[in-house]
């Protein structure tokens, strides 16, 4: 939040800095309902290494609209909230209705040790309440992101005024091909609930070094590099949808 001079406080529940007494490794012992950012056995992100491979897992079945859509400020994070019906995904038979886009930098997951510079994280409710999120990295080999261009100049303004974009279409987002690996997880903040359906796409997109410098100078300094360690993977099983040949 920001003080009346316009100057960010730290007072926020939570943040990124270990200084502070409030960063990842205490979240679990600042609330007793956040306990499970300490005790849980499926915390999320995590370091994508082995994997199993699942050729039975089909493609992300998407079904995104335009709806209205705000940009806000969450001192942690920079995010994308839908107000309207911006569609769902399909998974494993249950629907998810998408609630908001946010950016970690650097990455929170990684791949084989790999770190990347930004992940977008597409957050996903069903109406019983679980909870689906699409992680996409970003690498800075290639073009700027298309989606983070069209809405450059709200980020470049942005205080903790929420600010209207009007109708988003998620799939605007863009999905990097079909290959992606699935896991259980949890929420990568607070209260770091389990039981979250992971999809991370294999194939990163590309992104601009400013583009990245923008989402992270609106943040407070203990926020701006807002990306969770990886956590124990505990005996569970990361599955692989490799990218299916067209002749098959």
């Amino acid at each position: 939040m920001r003080s009346k001079f316009g100057l960010f406080v730290t007072d926020h529940e939570f943040n990124y800095d270990e200084e502070t007494g409030r960063g990842p490794s205490r979240w679990g012992t600042l609330k007793p309902e956040w306990r499970t950012c300490s005790d849980g056995r499926k915390q999320s992100p995590i370091d994508i290494g082995t994997v199993q491979v699942n050729s039975e897992l089909g493609e992300l079945q998407r079904n995104y609209r335009s709806a209205q859509a705000i940009l806000r400020n969450r001192t942690e994070d920079v995010a994308v909230e839908w107000s309207g019906d911006a569609g769902t995904i399909t998974i494993n038979g249950t629907t998810y209705r998408v609630v908001n886009c946010h950016w970690h930098s650097p990455s929170e997951h990684t791949i084989n040790g790999t770190r990347f510079p930004l992940e977008i994280h597409i957050v996903h409710r069903s109406p019983q309440n679980k909870t689906a999120v699409v992680g996409i990295l970003y690498s800075y080999d290639g073009m700027p992101d298309c989606f983070i261009n069209s809405i450059s100049h709200p980020i470049s303004s942005l205080g903790m005024e929420d600010q209207d974009l009007g109708p988003i279409n998620p799939e605007s987002i863009g999905f990097p091909g079909s290959s992606y690996y699935r896991y259980n997880g949890s929420l990568t903040t607070p209260p770091c609930s389990e039981n979250v359906i992971w999809t991370v796409f294999r194939q990163p997109m590309t992104v601009a070094r400013p583009q990245v410098e923008a989402l992270q100078a609106v943040l407070p300094p203990q926020n701006r590099n807002n990306s969770r360690p990886t956590q124990p993977l505990n005996n569970r099983t990361v599955l692989f949808r490799p990218r299916r040949s067209i002749f098959t």
